[in-house]
């Protein structure tokens, strides 16, 4: 009987190192995940944020050119 015992002993924590490492996995792939996903948002508010001043920058110049013509 305390042989059996030894043997489920020892399998029981080779099975919970296992589970405990398909945990981890999952959450590292989680983390992972979310990183690329926070990347991605920065990247395209970054674009949208070019794109604002760059359509900025065409209105004042665009307004800047009418006030001159109109200063004459």
């Amino acid at each position: 009987m305390s042989a059996l015992l030894i043997t489920f002993g020892r399998w029981g924590g080779i099975v919970t190192l296992i589970v405990l490492l398909i945990a981890l996995v999952k959450q590292l792939i989680a983390l992972v995940s979310f990183l690329l996903v926070a990347i991605k948002i920065g990247i395209v508010l970054a674009f949208v944020a070019v794109l604002a001043l760059i359509f900025i920058a065409m209105m004042r110049g665009r307004a800047r050119r009418r006030r001159d013509l109109g200063d004459d």
